[in-house]
């Protein structure tokens, strides 16, 4: 997520082999912000715009599962990634192996 005025930017990983719910693993603002969005379009990693949400995981501490308050627009978020590309779970793979 990309919050572009502020220059927010936060990742998420989600594995439901592992996880119970997306977790956060990355946020950042300004040049932070910047670098997380950099290294996601260099890997392959979609980004989705979306200054509201970007705002809300402000409140997550990284490596913490995100609240079940913000459960539906994360969903939409994977359901977002996955239209983008269909092989983002082996890009995602591929790149937690190197």
């Amino acid at each position: 997520m990309a919050d572009v005025k502020k220059k927010r930017a936060a990742a998420l990983r989600y594995d439901p082999d592992k996880d119970a719910a997306p977790v956060l693993t990355a946020f950042g603002e300004g040049y932070l912000a910047e670098k997380i969005i950099e290294t996601a379009e260099e890997s392959g990693v979609p980004v989705m715009p979306d200054a509201a949400l970007a705002s809300l995981l402000a409140g997550v501490n990284v490596g913490d599962e995100i609240p079940e308050a913000l459960y539906e627009v994360v969903a939409r978020i994977l359901l977002f990634v996955s239209e983008m590309d269909s092989g983002y779970a082996k890009k995602i793979a591929a790149a937690q192996n190197q």
